[in-house]
């Protein structure tokens, strides 16, 4: 069966980015769409980091149709290795592509005319990933709680908890995600219901790159 025609796509990770970044567009005014075929921006989860590579985008980028593709990936712990890494992917396709990412992320325009942009979570500032993101949407009430979950994260892995140490900030956002009103929720529910905040102050750059880049 053909592809079907999508304008604008955005390439992620993985299913949490999938599902949160519908969730926290909506809950700052932007109605997302109810299926795939409604949707705004199409969402492809890419499976992991590894297969964002440079045959994907070149592919992408020829996609019949295309004006706009985005690219959401974590810096983990190393933000210039993985801008490194991400735009030497980029480069067959993009060989003017900027050689820093701003803490604005980036868009660029190609010479074919689509509009290009990369966010590297959390801010394209620091090390960090998706729940590193999550975490800057704690509200201010719920800022103690926030910080004893960390501590007992931390104390968990000091007394051999098995999770990998690039792993510590998921573990805090669900330890503190457990101690809600409703245990339990995942990332994207937490932000549906606002255990977290959608509008802190800390998401609205990211909120405007992505506006910007889909011309919202």
């Amino acid at each position: 069966m053909a592809k079907s025609y999508e304008p604008k796509k955005l390439l992620v990770e993985g299913p949490e980015d999938l599902r949160v970044i519908p969730e926290l567009i909506e809950k700052n005014g932007i109605r997302w769409g109810n299926n795939k075929r409604e949707a705004i921006v199409s969402i492809q989860d890419c499976g992991g980091y590894d297969n964002i590579d440079a045959n994907l985008i070149s592919t992408e980028l020829q996609a019949s149709g295309l004006t706009n593709l985005g690219v959401i990936i974590d810096a983990d712990e190393d933000l210039p290795a993985r801008w490194m890494s991400i735009r030497n992917a980029c480069l067959p396709s993009i060989p003017d592509i900027p050689k820093e990412i701003s803490e604005t992320g980036l868009i660029h325009v190609t010479k074919n005319g689509i509009k290009f942009g990369i966010w590297i979570m959390p801010d394209n500032q620091m090390r960090g990933m998706l729940e590193t993101f999550l975490a800057y949407m704690i509200r201010d009430e719920g800022e103690t709680i926030w910080q004893y979950a960390q501590e007992v994260a931390q104390e968990a892995k000091n007394k051999g908890a098995s999770f990998k140490d690039s792993y510590l900030d998921k573990v805090k956002i669900y330890t503190w995600l457990a101690w809600q009103e409703e245990p339990g929720r995942q990332l994207h529910q937490a932000i549906k219901y606002e255990f977290l905040n959608p509008q802190h102050s800390k998401t609205q750059t990211f909120l405007i790159w992505f506006k910007n880049l889909y011309n919202l």
